[in-house]
């Protein structure tokens, strides 16, 4: 006997489509104005809906912000996109560190991105919510990738994979946030290099 499962009602439909019209609104607008001169007022006019319904769902402008980024994020089949694992771990890790330079100078992204990490520095709540709906799985699937160069041979097998993880993408966050330099894919590049090869004189 199957289970037939019911259409979501009007009202669902509707608020969902409510949601995704207020996240799509607060993203273009912290482009457009700022995140200083962003605000809940602002969000829910270019919305079409009223304040008090993003206040019945989000405590403040930042986890507008921070759930738009999810929205953004979102794979088709609701799932996260795992790591390329073509066997080449030198590869998959220059393929993903490139794509994330040209994420980090995607101009529609750097104002919402600067303006989430500020957010997160100040606002412990919002801070926990990105380790755990965001950060962490994300992390989680750069450790897989990870895991499978040390089933391969590829990595020593005691290597503390959260320490090799924030040497592998630290240094592009770090030189983003500060604008300390060029992110390149060179310099993406170099940072794979430098973390597979070790600092030390090979023998």
């Amino acid at each position: 006997m199957t289970t037939q499962h019911k259409p979501p009602s009007g009202t669902a439909r509707r608020s969902e489509a409510s949601r995704r019209a207020i996240l799509a609104a607060a993203f273009e607008l912290v482009q457009e104005v700022g995140y200083a001169r962003l605000s809940i007022e602002g969000i829910a006019a270019r919305a079409g809906v009223g304040k008090q319904t993003i206040y019945r769902w989000w405590p403040s402008k930042g986890a507008v912000l921070f759930d738009a980024f999810l929205m953004l994020s979102e794979q088709p089949d609701g799932g996260a996109a795992a790591l390329p694992d073509t066997g080449d771990l030198e590869a998959d890790l220059k393929a993903v560190l490139r794509a994330t330079v040209e994420e980090l100078n995607d101009p529609r992204y750097d104002e919402p991105m600067r303006a989430l990490n500020t957010e997160i520095t100040h606002d412990p709540a919002l801070a926990a919510l990105y380790a755990e709906r965001l950060d962490g799985p994300m992390r989680e699937l750069k450790k897989q990738r990870l895991r499978s160069a040390q089933r391969a041979g590829q990595l020593t097998e005691d290597l503390d994979l959260d320490v090799a993880v924030d040497m592998l993408w630290g240094p592009l966050l770090n030189r983003w946030l500060q604008r300390s330099g060029a992110l390149t894919p060179a310099y993406a590049d170099s940072i794979v290099e430098t973390a597979l090869n070790g600092l030390r004189p090979r023998r």
